[in-house]
């Protein structure tokens, strides 16, 4: 990049930055009733390791959001499919959308990463698409059981091997490459068993999305809702194909895209975007939001300019946890926790410093907000 672009190049402050993604996350204000899915493919999914992370990640977004509404769409209207995703990691997605997630997951190299993969694993490349072809053929039309699936998979190919690979070990690294490929989604649990069917067979899913096309709308929506964003904040989000493939992507998107300064150093936004990230001025605003957040998700490499200093080993925890955050302006400001006693909801908010006066009513509104959609009596508690 040339001087004189750098020296062209729109500054943003993070101050600029967190209103506009509060807005964008529709955390400044929720979106009305009724657009749970919209909301879901605005977001990139939702980050579903914990299920109830990723119903409360809706609650704090979503005007009126029903209790039990995110778990009808998954297993009763099938408007939402929880799959492998971004990172490899569970998500909710919009199931109107899976040809699209599905064509941008089908370029996912995770698998193909090193010899030493194969080695680990006890299979090659052959092997593994072998094994990820009958996994779609045993899911066709059905629900199964891993162990279900891990004996019909043995059937149909004819060897023990694969049977075993399923239903013992890292089964779920195995399963993954199916379900990038648009082949294996989950569905209702049965009592404590997971279980999987096909996506086409579930959601009556149509054909996967071109990869090159579904990659620029993927990347279009990323920036849209996390941007500013440099090459490493999209490969960390995607998970896959590293600084390379995103270089790539952004470049595909050409003139759509421009680059802006943050910190002295530049980062991408949309044209239209950037304009309005410039022009959107700092609103007072208060969130309780939950544990595995996208906010917090997608803020992971440059989170210390939007929290105190120091604060960060509070929220990014060991082994992948990502703590439940108090959100001030857009700033991860301190942590919360709740739990249901019998009849009551025990909410605490621990703030990492001292915060204006007004943030602590805000918080209690929320946490009013939460006990509601819970069913519940508060029980509040402020740790200075």
């Amino acid at each position: 990049m040339t001087k004189a672009v750098q020296e062209k190049m729109l500054k943003l402050t993070w101050e600029q930055i967190a209103a506009w993604r509060m807005r964008r996350h529709r955390l400044d204000r929720r979106a009305p009733a009724g657009t749970m899915l919209g909301v879901a493919g605005e977001l990139c999914g939702l980050h579903a390791q914990v299920l109830s992370s990723a119903v409360l990640t809706l609650w704090s977004r979503v005007e009126g959001l029903e209790p039990g509404a995110v778990q009808r769409a998954l297993w009763e209207d099938r408007t939402l499919v929880k799959t492998w995703a971004m990172r490899g990691t569970l998500h909710l997605l919009p199931a109107g959308e899976l040809p699209l997630w599905y064509g941008a997951l089908s370029t996912s190299p995770r698998h193909l990463r090193s010899k030493a993969w194969q080695k680990y694993f006890g299979m090659t490349l052959e092997e593994l698409e072998r094994l990820s072809v009958a996994v779609g053929n045993a899911l066709e039309g059905c629900v199964l059981t891993r162990e279900e699936l891990a004996e019909k998979v043995g059937r149909i190919t004819g060897s023990r091997k694969f049977a075993k690979k399923l239903a013992f070990g890292s089964w779920g690294t195995i399963l993954k490459p199916a379900a990038f490929a648009g082949r294996l989604c989950f569905g209702p649990s049965n009592g404590q068993f997971v279980c999987f069917t096909h996506p086409r067979t579930w959601a009556a899913m149509a054909a996967l999305m071109d990869p090159e096309a579904a990659t620029k709308i993927v990347t279009r929506r990323f920036l849209s809702t996390y941007g500013p964003a440099t090459y490493h904040d999209l490969a960390r989000w995607w998970g896959g194909g590293g600084v390379a493939t995103a270089r790539q992507w952004l470049a595909a998107l050409g003139d759509e895209v421009t680059p802006v300064e943050v910190d002295g150093k530049p980062a991408w936004m949309l044209v239209a975007d950037a304009r309005e990230a410039r022009e959107y001025s700092p609103q007072r605003s208060v969130r309780l939001i939950p544990a595995f957040d996208q906010y917090v998700i997608g803020a992971s490499r440059h989170a210390e300019h939007l929290m105190t200093s120091g604060a960060r080993n509070l929220v990014y925890r060991p082994q992948g946890w990502i703590s439940p955050v108090l959100l001030v302006n857009g700033f991860m400001q301190g942590v919360w926790r709740h739990e249901i006693k019998g009849n009551r909801l025990d909410v605490a908010v621990a703030p990492f410093n001292r915060v204006p006066r007004w943030v602590r009513p805000g918080a209690e509104e929320e946490a009013e907000r939460l006990a509601e959609f819970l069913g519940r009596k508060l029980e509040f508690t402020w740790k200075n």
